[in-house]
């Protein structure tokens, strides 16, 4: 695949997610970036983020239910996420890399990575549970 050609539509997209605490859907992302170009399409911003997720630029996250989520934090971090309202929230927590020795002891392969994702009731869905 040759050369990517510059998107301002691209860079505008990857500049929110980075700018973003909060692990945004696809379109929680259109609709801000919808302010800035108000002809864009969902499936340009879709097929954007694909692409800035496929060159590392942004980490897309898959919750299993609910949308995907978008993390502008490149850096190893783990996320929670709520089973019951699909928050991501990243984890403040020490290092466990200790835990790719623990999966490569009985494994003849080359472990060189992990993503570990955390799951249960965030703190608001607790809440709102104690006042039903």
């Amino acid at each position: 695949m040759g050369a990517l050609k510059y998107s301002r539509q691209r860079e505008s997209i990857k500049e929110l997610v980075q700018s973003r605490k909060d692990h945004p859907t696809a379109d929680m992302i259109y609709e801000s970036v919808r302010q800035i170009y108000p002809n864009i399409s969902l499936g340009t911003v879709y097929r954007n983020l694909s692409v800035l997720a496929d060159m590392g630029e942004i980490i897309k996250i898959s919750t299993s239910e609910g949308a995907d989520r978008f993390d502008g934090r490149r850096s190893p971090h783990n996320h929670f996420i709520c089973r019951q309202c699909h928050k991501v929230i990243d984890l403040e927590m020490e290092n466990i890399d200790y835990i790719m020795e623990k999966a490569g002891k009985n494994f003849a392969g080359d472990i060189d990575s992990y993503k570990v994702h955390f799951f249960g009731l965030c703190r608001e869905c607790i809440k709102n549970k104690k006042n039903d």
